[in-house]
Formats: structure tokens, sequence, C-alpha cells
């Protein structure tokens, strides 16, 4: 069955366009436009692709947050459609406020414990989620070795360098205090998920969400240049930053995202998260 039939299959409708559009880790992704106009995205896997635990996620948001992400028409494993949300402005430092609103309400819903009642996936990587009481043990965990452990069973980080993750998780409270609350977070807060239009941000797509220390977040933001000092400014404003996060913390958080880089592209990112180990002594 071609594309524009299960499209036809899923909405009833059959699409009288259909537009290959940029991005898609885990598959292709399609603009596609029914006949009464309205303008739709559908994102297109291969098998375990679990394009439905995306769905979830991004409709887990919609009910427990104010964060704009796109409705969810329907959801497969392979297929997923979804409303098109404006896009194609910049971040400029009036978007950058803006983000830092909507990322401030995000972290202000909490929960009991950190991590989420199922796993879900960043960048299509299996992410588990098992609920901790205690933020240190999730992220050293749940976070670091298990992406290392995937990554070093796909054979892109070299045996040495998780001895010497091994190393640093277990002296990771050096440097890195119990979180007072857990916050829902985005999971996956880079340039390319965040859309923008018309002096405003519409939209954060590819959630990978759990309950965390927002920090993470606010670490990987960094990462890729996503936000600056605009964004942090205003953030801190709302809910301030802790000491050390900027000196210290902020590296240590991101060592997960370029773990997750490594085993999905491995060359320069095992080369980073060598410095990180360096500079921790490790």
């Amino acid at each position: 069955m071609n594309l524009s039939d299960r499209i036809e299959q899923a909405l009833g409708q059959r699409p009288r366009e259909l537009r290959p559009l940029s991005g898609g880790c885990v598959g292709e992704v399609y603009s596609l436009t029914l006949p009464d106009g309205q303008t739709l995205v559908a994102k297109v896997g291969g098998e375990g692709a679990k394009l439905s635990i995306e769905g979830w996620m991004l409709r887990t948001l919609r009910e427990r947050s104010a964060l704009p992400v796109p409705a969810v028409l329907y959801e497969t494993d392979t297929l997923l459609i979804m409303e098109r949300l404006p896009s194609g402005g910049g971040l400029s430092d009036d978007f950058q406020r803006h983000a830092a609103d909507l990322i401030a309400a995000l972290h202000d819903i909490s929960a009991q414990e950190f991590g989420l009642e199922r796993d879900t996936l960043i960048g299509g990587l299996h992410q588990p989620n098992t609920p901790s009481p205690k933020w240190l043990p999730f992220f050293r965990d749940q976070r670091l070795r298990s992406m290392a452990d995937a990554a070093m069973r796909a054979g892109v980080l070299p045996t040495g360098m998780r001895k010497r993750i091994d190393t640093l998780c277990g002296k990771l409270d050096q440097w890195i205090e119990e979180s007072a609350a857990p916050s829902l977070i985005h999971g996956d807060l880079w340039g390319g998920n965040v859309l923008a239009a018309e002096g405003r941000i519409s939209g954060f797509i590819d959630p990978a969400i759990y309950f965390a220390d927002p920090e993470i977040e606010l670490a990987f933001a960094t990462l890729f240049g996503t936000f600056g000092d605009t964004f942090f400014h205003r953030y801190g404003e709302l809910r301030g930053l802790r000491p050390g996060f900027f000196e210290e913390r902020r590296d240590l958080y991101n060592l997960y995202p370029l773990l997750v880089h490594v085993r999905l592209f491995g060359g320069s990112y095992v080369h980073q998260v060598d410095s990180t180990l360096r500079r921790f002594g490790c």
C-alpha cells in the first residue's frame, strides 16, 4: 500500500498533494494537503520505528501542559499524522524570551518521582524511564550508563571509554546534588525541534519527555547553540539558575545527548565525550 492509500485509510480523505520535508531521524517526513485545503504532516517509518510512542508523547504534553505541540490525528508504529504548525521564523531575542516563558512553565509541572510511567524515545533510540525517587541514580543509570551501553553494543563507543564513563558515574555526587523536585521536560530541546513564526514560538516537536532535574534540559539547549543569553536571563527571572550550572553541571548533563549522538552518528561526538571525561579527571 502506498503512502496516499495509507493516509486515505487513516483519515478517510485522500491527499491531493504530498511533498517531502526535511528532518525525521527515524523516517521520512511529508507535508500533505487534503481536498479541503487542510495541511498536515505525515511521518513515515519502517518496521520498529515506534512512531506511536512519539504520538503518545505529543498527546501527553497537550494533556499535561500548555506547551504548544502539534495535535496528533493518527498514529501507528510506522505512520504518524499530525497538525502542521507554522514555521520559518528565526529565534530572535523576542522568540527566545517567549521560549523561556514556555519552557519555564513546562518545568513548573512536577511529579512524585523522576522518570515516567512508560519508556520513551530520543532520536528513535530507546529511553528507559523506570521511576526513581532520586535524581542522581536515575541520571547515572538510566541516562549515562544506559546510552553508553547502547553505543558500545553498536560498536561506536570504545570499551576503554565505557570504563571511563563508569569512573565518572562513581563520583557524580562531587558536582551534582539531589534535585528538589522532578520537572516535566521536553527532552530534546535543540533548534530543529523549535518552530517559530510571526514573532512567537509556534510549537515544539519531536519530544523525548520524562520528569527530570530541569538543568538537563537547559544544558541541552546550549549544546548546539539553540538558546543564548536572552533565553537564560528570562528563564532565570522565572525559575532561577543555581550556581555552578554553566561552570560544571552543564557539561556533565550534556554527556547524555552527546552519547545519543555517538550511538546515532559516531565520529566527532566520540571526541567530544572524551574531552568531557578528561575535563572531569576520567
